[in-house]
């Protein structure tokens, strides 16, 4: 087992590793720029070590000053969280160069799974169903127009170093490839330095399921049931909850075997998460690989018993799965709300103030990840994720009355939040029979009084 490991992160996730590396005896380094400097994680971590000002590439996302820290520390393993570096192949492969375990996958692993397109070769090789599209990296818009009059419209135009909907465009018609692709084209390369497209059939109304899997350094590999993400804007997730209200236990099955069919493909190690579109007929497709820990990773935990942070540092220590990980069944239901800064009554815009009041809610299934705090000052530099409301109930009606429950004891004065957006999602009847898709907060009406106490 690791001695000491340095979390380069911030935030919630640098405070759940934290509190998982303490219950497991190992002593911790916080990295912090100076907006952070009165952050809990600096406060709870065993050492802490300012790595710059507040912008990340001067701070989070500066390599040396993340290795040095490390070596002043006597660290011997970083874990990277997620974003910021997390699926950077150069910092893992800068993390073993200086002798420091990446609590993450292999350099290979993160540029075989971070471009799209390859992805999506190695998992049709593997044999887990893959969207239809072409075959590889397009050559510019006129192969585009050609591919998308073969296989039929709606397409959709796809960065294949992309994410978080960035690099991507949908197309319905073949007067639309053209500019789609530059557009894309030209976000992809600003974004991620890379310009490389690819593109796909466009599946209609699909719902967003992701699979948790789990591996060990002896070969083995566990799936950990999935999560239902279909509740997004703008392709950022907003909630999420495990089991999918459409997954019974036949295709929870077939998920969980193309998942570790997925990650056996790679020789997979730590935890990872395999996403799929699920269409109306229950066919699913690969979409990409995350190979890291997930933002939603607590509902994976409520459902199963599993401490997926822990398991992520037992299995780069060179530690087996555990056996009552394998074939685990699901117990009950839980639910995530991610409480942004961000005012939904004018465009989710960042909320970035001091918090004067905080206050979170308690009782039976309910649990906070975060790392905010009365007198916080929100850093204007990061992204806007104050924390995560969890609940865990006996089925998925009594999920949703203990979130209600829960989201109207949160107080949070100061900023604007999306509490008021989650409590109207809550109280919505489709929400509430679960019959809804991606494009459900397309048409989802938001009425700024609703869920807000009076």
């Amino acid at each position: 087992m690791f001695k000491k490991v340095l979390i380069a992160n911030r935030g919630e996730i640098a405070l759940r590793i934290i509190r998982a590396c303490h219950e497991l005896g190992v002593k911790t380094v916080a990295v912090y720029s100076t907006a952070d400097e009165y952050s809990l994680h600096v406060k709870f971590a065993d050492e802490a070590v300012c790595i710059g000002p507040p912008a990340g590439k001067d701070s989070y996302l500066n390599i040396p000053r993340l290795i040095a820290a490390g070596e002043i520390t006597n660290a011997d393993a970083v874990h990277p969280g997620y974003g910021f570096l997390a699926e950077s192949s150069q910092f893992s492969r800068i993390c073993a160069e200086n002798d420091f375990t990446f609590i993450g996958p292999t350099p290979y692993i993160i540029d075989a799974m971070g471009n799209k397109s390859q992805a999506k070769k190695t998992m049709k090789k593997a044999g887990v169903p893959v969207v239809p599209g072409g075959e590889g990296i397009l050559s510019g818009p006129e192969e585009a127009q050609e591919l998308a009059d073969e296989m039929g419209y709606p397409v959709m135009l796809k960065a294949s170093a992309g994410g978080g909907g960035r690099g991507m465009r949908f197309v319905d018609s073949p007067d639309g490839v053209e500019r789609a692709y530059n557009t894309a084209f030209q976000e992809a390369l600003s974004g991620f330095g890379n310009g490389d497209m690819y593109i796909e059939k466009f599946i209609e109304n699909p719902r967003h399921i992701e699979v948790q899997i789990l591996g060990d350094s002896h070969g083995n590999i566990v799936h950990l049931g999935e999560r239902e993400c279909s509740i997004q804007r703008r392709h950022q997730k907003l909630i999420e909850e495990s089991p999918s209200p459409v997954v019974d236990e036949t295709l929870r099955q077939k998920l969980g075997a193309a998942a570790i069919a997925g990650g056996k493909s790679v020789n997979y190690i730590g935890v990872g998460t395999i996403e799929f579109l699920l269409d109306k007929n229950n066919d699913f497709y690969f979409m990409e690989m995350n190979t890291r820990i997930q933002v939603e990773h607590p509902i994976t935990e409520m459902v199963t018993g599993a401490d997926l942070i822990k398991q992520q540092i037992l299995m780069h220590a060179g530690e087996k799965i555990p056996e009552n990980l394998y074939n685990i069944k699901l117990q009950g239901h839980s639910i995530e709300c991610r409480i942004n800064a961000e005012d939904p009554n004018k465009g989710f815009i960042p909320s970035p103030l001091k918090i004067e009041s905080y206050h979170m809610p308690g009782g039976k299934g309910v649990r906070i990840d975060s790392h905010a705090y009365a007198g916080y000052q929100i850093p204007t530099y990061y992204d806007s994720l104050l924390g995560k409301l969890i609940v865990h109930a006996k089925n998925r009606n009594r999920a949703i009355n203990r979130m209600q429950r829960a989201l109207e004891e949160t107080i949070i004065e100061g900023p604007k939040t999306t509490i008021p957006y989650h409590q109207a999602i809550m109280a919505n009847d489709q929400f509430k029979s679960g019959n809804f898709d991606t494009s459900f907060l397309e048409s989802f009406e938001f009425n700024p009084n609703e869920g807000e106490d009076e």
